[in-house]
């Protein structure tokens, strides 16, 4: 087995090993030395294996965890881990709310929790509201006249301000908005308090430029042990906005908690990609450790169908004016500038594509720099997220042009009834195919793009496999119920695609000799378990680089 010289550290044992690189789970037993695994092979063999290797010296550590289910490591293939920590931390909030009126009272109760300063969560969606309508500043402004408050929508795209916000952002009735950002206004041409994409993503972090680095940190070590709990061994934090210097990927932080040894999760960086690739380059240098390193860029070519501001081919079917197509968050000459001098030097880039316009022109481009340059080297790939709206042709394009499909399956019951509503019947069939994209050879990984979604691992895999709500679990049947993907496809989706998208799918995805040890172990076999159970399921042990990170 190529091991006899290495020292074995521990031996992980079920009679469920899930190793990823067929749809069974067998019994199996895992040993480990160092951060890699050594063998996989007999329980009985591979005792006798580490009793020979480590004649003299410290026994191997045994976890022997009978019929539980043994997985590669779970890994995020797209969050934002600044604003995922914030909210989660006791520093802000994040919830939905049930209307307006009730998302003022959640605030005030907040402001019990920090009597000064920015008062801050994240979560709204108005048209999940009863009634769905806009919110104002008035609301705010009534319940806090001296303080300001900033309320970020789900999805991530719109800031709810008040008053005493606006003043301190240095907005104004006279501001002119950034490109591809609006600033909302009434009949009478007074600001609302509603701030749009670009707009709003160039005010966070003057917003949270209010916390401090200790208090960040803070966050960072309370969300990386949630990841820890979910199973979540590695994620890829994807820059949050567009602009220079607003990407929120906090390098500093990570690198503060690996110096400490805090760093329990493996985290690859995707910071903006600019005509500038400075920023990128020094990153790429300076951060090459196992846990912590730079994967490739991120840009952002528009917005969401729920907001009318994803780049569709055909007007929206309830369009609020003519030609409502949305719009390119970046022009499309200049994104193509941008991806074709990143194939030159052979990195990856990874484009937020939700509308079906937006999906096809990034392919075109990145179909373009394969035919220049060829495909990147060292397994590196190319990815398109969230892809939520597809031209029918593209679907086999993607997988063709050996670009990866990020998605986020709980985005497909966000917005009940909304693709028909926005996109209309016709559109429906061709929203988050995943089933299709794997039938013409695609690859999937799996992510929550948290903060819109929570990092609930289990219910991840239970929205890919039933195409149901994770909370409702409507509708009955699932929604385009022919999109469903298997559990072993949704597994290697959240493992194996997730470390492709990362470039790392040569060392992490899957349980085998001379893989990184990134694995996780929960209580029930997933590949027999009813859907009704997936929910039910509990991570008892987490293993990062062969540490173990968590138990129940």
């Amino acid at each position: 087995m190529g091991c006899e010289a290495k020292r074995i550290d521990a031996i992980i044992i079920s009679q469920n090993v899930f190793t990823g690189t067929n749809d069974e789970a067998k019994p199996a037993a895992i040993a480990l030395s160092g951060d890699r695994i050594v063998a996989v092979g007999n329980a009985c063999d591979l005792r006798d294996l580490a009793a020979n290797a480590n004649t003299g010296q410290t026994p191997a550590r045994v976890f022997d965890f009978e019929d539980a289910f043994v997985t590669p490591g779970f890994h995020d293939s797209h969050l934002h881990f600044f604003h995922s920590a914030l909210y989660s931390s006791p520093l802000a909030e994040m919830f939905l709310g049930e209307n307006e009126a009730d998302c003022v009272r959640r605030m005030q109760e907040l402001s019990l929790r920090r009597p000064t300063g920015w008062l801050l969560s994240q979560g709204w969606r108005e048209y999940r509201w009863n009634p769905p309508v806009m919110p104002s500043k008035h609301s705010l402004d009534a319940a806090f006249p001296d303080r300001p408050v900033a309320l970020y929508s789900g999805d991530a795209h719109t800031l709810w301000l008040n008053s005493v916000a606006l003043r301190e952002l240095g907005v104004n009735n006279d501001s002119v908005a950034p490109a591809g950002g609006s600033y909302d206004r009434d009949d009478t041409g007074e600001l609302t308090g509603i701030v749009r994409e670009a707009a709003a993503m160039e005010l966070m972090p003057k917003i949270v430029g209010a916390f401090t680095d200790a208090e960040i940190d803070d966050a960072y070590r309370g969300f990386l042990a949630r990841l820890a709990r979910e199973g979540i061994t590695g994620v890829c934090d994807m820059s949050l906005m567009a602009s220079p210097g607003l990407d929120f990927i906090r390098d500093d932080s990570f690198a503060r908690l690996l110096e400490k040894d805090e760093l329990t999760a493996r985290i690859h960086m995707f910071p903006t990609l600019l005509a500038d690739q400075s920023r990128f380059e020094r990153m790429l240098r300076d951060y090459t450790h196992p846990l912590l390193s730079t994967r490739g860029f991120k840009q952002f070519f528009d917005g969401v169908s729920s907001q009318h501001t994803a780049w569709v081919t055909d007007p929206y079917t309830n369009a609020r004016f003519a030609d409502d197509c949305g719009r390119p968050t970046i022009d499309p000459a200049l994104m193509r500038d941008y991806v074709l001098a990143a194939a030159e030097k052979g990195y990856p880039v990874r484009i937020h594509t939700i509308g079906d316009a937006a999906i096809h022109a990034a392919l075109n481009f990145f179909e373009e720099a394969r035919e220049r340059f060829g495909e990147l080297p060292q397994g590196r790939r190319n990815c398109l997220e969230h892809v939520e709206n597809f031209l029918p042709d593209d679907i086999a394009r993607l997988a063709s042009l050996n670009v990866v499909a990020a998605v986020q399956p709980p985005h497909i019951t966000l917005d009940p009834g909304g693709p028909e509503r926005d996109l209309g019947n016709e559109r429906v069939p061709y929203m988050w195919p995943l089933r299709a994209l794997l039938d013409v050879g695609g690859t999937l990984a799996f992510g929550t793009d948290s903060p819109v979604v929570d990092v609930k691992s289990m219910d991840m895999l239970y929205v890919a496999v039933t195409r149901q709500d994770p909370a409702t679990h409507e509708p009955a049947g699932g929604w385009l119920p022919s999109e469903r993907v298997t559990m072993a496809e949704a597994i290697r989706a959240y493992t194996l695609g997730s470390a492709t998208a990362a470039s790392r799918a040569h060392e992490l995805g899957t349980i085998a000799p001379g893989m990184l040890a990134d694995i996780t172990v929960v209580d029930r076999n997933l590949l027999i378990s009813d859907a009704a159970d997936i929910q039910k399921t509990r991570t008892l042990a987490t293993f990062t680089g062969g540490r173990c990170i968590y138990t129940a």
